[in-house]
This record gives C-alpha cells, sequence and structure tokens, in this order.
C-alpha cells in the first residue's frame, strides 16, 4: 500500500530512543523528512546519524526539553527552518516515575502534568497554526494502555494520561472542519528503554530478576510476549499518513491483547 508520505514534513518529540525513535524510522523509510528531539543533545545527535546511515532519509536533530513551558514554540519555530513547514506532529515523552500515591508530593505530580499533559498541549498549539496550511495535517499523540486498565505501581502515568486522551478527542472534533486529524496510540508493555527501567524498578521491590519480572509481564499478552517498538511504529505511520484520512479521534491499543476490555 502507497501510504502518500513521500516528502511529507514531520517532527517528533521524544524521538532519540524508544517508540519515538522507531517512529521517527519508519516515517524515514517511508520518504519523510523528519526533526527529531530529546532532550539530550549527544543522544540526539547520535540517533540522527543512525538513522541517516540506516534509512538514508533527511533528519535534522533539535534538541529541547519539552517540559520547558518555553521550549515546545522554539522547537516548532526549528522544525519550519529546517523543513519549511509541518504535516505531522508526533508528541510524546518519557512516563514520570513509578510510585504508589501516597509516596508522591504535589512537586511531583506537577513534573508529571508538565511532561505527560502540558507537553501534548504546548506543542499542538505552537504547532497549530504551521498545521493548518497543511493539505495533510496529522498529529498523533502517544499515551498508553493505563489509560484504560491502571497499571500498578504507576498512579502519576495511570492519572495523567487519561488528561491527553481527553485532550486528542476534543481537539479532534474542534479541528476537524480544518483537516487536522488527531488520534493517539495507547501501547502496552514493548521493549523499550523506558519498560527495561520499569522492569528493573519491579524486581528490585521483588526481590527477583529484570528477565523474570518481563517473563510475568509477556504472560499478560494474548501473543505471550512484549511488542518490538518496530511493531508499534508500523501502527503510528499508518495513522500519520494520507493512506489514514478518513481515521480522526481513535484511541488505538497496540498492546498484543494485553487489555482485556471489549471497548
Amino acid at each position: 500500500m502507497d501510504l502518500h508520505l513521500k516528502g511529507k514534513t514531520a517532527f517528533i518529540a521524544g524521538s532519540s530512543r524508544g517508540l519515538g525513535y522507531a517512529v521517527a524510522k519508519g516515517l524515514l523509510l517511508e520518504g519523510c523528512k523528519v526533526v527529531i528531539n530529546s532532550r539530550s543533545e549527544d543522544q540526539l545527535i547520535s540517533a540522527a546519524e543512525t538513522l541517516r546511515r540506516e534509512t538514508g532519509g533527511v533528519v535534522f536533530p533539535v534538541p529541547g526539553d519539552v517540559t520547558d513551558t518555553a521550549v515546545p514554540e522554539a522547537l516548532i519555530a526549528e522544525t519550519v527552518k529546517f523543513l519549511g513547514g509541518i504535516d505531522l506532529l508526533v508528541t510524546n515523552a518519557g512516563g514520570p516515575p513509578p510510585g504508589k500515591f501516597e509516596s508522591f508530593d504535589e512537586f511531583t505530580w506537577q513534573k508529571a502534568i508538565d511532561l505527560s499533559f502540558m507537553s501534548h498541549v504546548r506543542l499542538i498549539k505552537a504547532a497549530l497554526p504551521i498545521l493548518k496550511e497543511s493539505p495533510a495535517a496529522s498529529v498523533l499523540t502517544i499515551t498508553s494502555y493505563s489509560v484504560k486498565q491502571p497499571i500498578p505501581n504507576l498512579v502519576l502515568s495511570n492519572s495523567i494520561r487519561s488528561a491527553t486522551i481527553g485532550l486528542t478527542k476534543t481537539l479532534a472534533l474542534e479541528m476537524g472542519e480544518t483537516g487536522i486529524r488527531f488520534n493517539s496510540i495507547l501501547p502496552a508493555w514493548t521493549n523499550t528503554e523506558r519498560v527495561t527501567e520499569l522492569m528493573k524498578n519491579r524486581a528490585e521491590q521483588n526481590g527477583t530478576t529484570i528477565e523474570n519480572e518481563v517473563r510475568l509481564q509477556s504472560q499478560a499478552s494474548a501473543l505471550g510476549r512484549m511488542g518490538t517498538p518496530e511493531e508499534f511504529a508500523n501502527a503510528a505511520v499508518f495513522l500519520l499518513s494520507p493512506a489514514a484520512s478518513y481515521i480522526t479521534g481513535v484511541m488505538l491499543t497496540v498492546d498484543g491483547g494485553m487489555y482485556k476490555g471489549t471497548f
């Protein structure tokens, strides 16, 4: 299937590794020009070099912390400078720390809100005037299946990511007449650095090993394993593409059957 992505321009937040990196690679392989982003400049430059080598595509690294109130607007301005416009926007950030409700103070809650909700708000707000100029504008928020099925010991993520789902659905309805599509992917456990860190935390709490915790969590999937970043990216690239032109307001679980609900 031709996804009609060749020549399209994309900004992807949180893309020096993990799910964001996989989406960047998938879009580059389809002929997009891409700006990738991360807080770590060294890690970002290394990721850009690897992506160029593996895809032969056009990719620019633009460092910046999306939790800083002034940074999202600057990131979008830099992207327009490099690419000339934005067709595709992917809002993404690493998740907040694990822990139970009573272990977090108000400062930690506010940091988590800036990371897992306001970063989406600010990036979308900054990019909207540019997206309105695109004939194939599409926004993808990356959240978690925890908005449907809370994950133990992740109260910050369980709570705050739900706000991003509400934002995504609302914008799909409000902005439909502009032609901009808004969707979200709700990944379950996927083999990324972030998941390895969470499995390490579980192993320390339970007195086991990371490998044992991965094995136990994998049993929750109907397929008996965790997903790969590439499997996530395949779904993301399609939703972002003009091939999905009549899909908006969708919250897609990419979870290998880990979510047990019917809706």
